[in-house]
């Protein structure tokens, strides 16, 4: 199922298999989103729970029991019902299955609500408790923007522009092994908010930052000013993502509570860096937020 919302400045499609957001285009009908070309990537905007990126061997400990739990979680597939919804807002949720005690072990609830606000789609996400102890969970965000975002304009003419001023490292992510190395960084930024997009900076997979200070990041086109912004301040962590060296038209920007494995972490799903936690019938709420500049 598709639900629209539109204000006056902006449109917003959202698919209810995977609460994914499928467009957001502004009043000039210019297409922010990824549309899914599976030449480069079949996704858009994955919901990323109850894990991000990939356990060590798809594997993970958990209340003294081995799971195994796929790359980027189960939510991608599973198909959301509506819970609210009105002309510029709608709340998508699943809740835990039979199907998803077999690879994750918690009763939760889980709920993604839009919300369409003067051009700009702001996203909660809530994690619900519904168990009868504690859980533990990663939850991340993966939407894929159309880079370049106009005519005329080529990738490379687009910059990541931070809220604050960087001086920092991604971490490199080992494709042997399927692991970041803490010990294996590259710097990115020295005194700057600005780093210019090109091909060669995603030879290694994602670009991932683990203690940036920044909670909001455009993709700007410094040629003409135009581009989006995305706001982040529920998340610990940031990624950003094309796939190399296929030249696709996209970036993602993923705001990460969790990541792939780090080649420090044992398999214990708790011991996890940037892993949730939630006492039996508590709940807390994520936010992210996209606008067009």
């Amino acid at each position: 199922m598709l639900v629209t919302l539109k204000d006056s400045k902006a449109t917003a499609v959202i698919d209810s298999i995977g609460a994914q957001l499928i467009s957001f285009k502004d009043s000039d009908d210019s297409e922010y989103i990824w549309q899914r070309d599976p030449q480069f990537w079949n996704k858009c905007s994955p919901l990323l729970f109850p894990i991000v990126g990939n356990c060590r061997n798809d594997q993970t400990i958990l209340e003294g029991q081995t799971w195994k739990i796929p790359k980027h979680g189960f939510c991608r597939e599973m198909d959301f019902y509506v819970s609210e919804q009105t002309n510029t807002s709608v709340t998508f949720e699943i809740r835990d299955t039979e199907d998803t005690k077999k690879i994750y072990p918690y009763s939760f609830r889980l709920s993604l609500a839009y919300t369409l606000t003067d051009g700009t789609i702001f996203m909660e996400y809530r994690v619900t408790n519904t168990d009868d102890r504690t859980i533990h969970y990663c939850l991340g965000a993966h939407p894929g923007f159309n880079c370049p975002m106009e005519d005329n304009a080529v990738f490379e003419d687009y910059d990541l522009v931070f809220e604050k001023a960087e001086t920092i490292s991604s971490m490199v992510y080992d494709s042997e092994h399927l692991e970041f190395n803490p010990d294996n960084r590259i710097e990115q930024l020295k005194r700057s908010r600005t780093l210019s997009l090109n091909r060669e900076i995603f030879k290694d997979d994602a670009i991932y930052f683990d203690d940036l200070q920044s909670r909001k990041v455009s993709i700007v086109n410094r040629n003409t000013g135009r581009g989006v912004e995305v706001s982040f301040p529920g998340f610990e962590t940031v990624a950003f993502w094309t796939p190399y060296p296929a030249k696709a038209p996209f970036v993602c920007v993923e705001p990460w509570n969790g990541s792939a494995i780090y080649a420090t972490e044992d398999d214990e799903f708790t011991h996890k860096n940037h892993v949730q936690t939630l006492s039996p019938g508590t709940a807390k709420s994520y936010g992210l937020s996209i606008g067009v500049l």
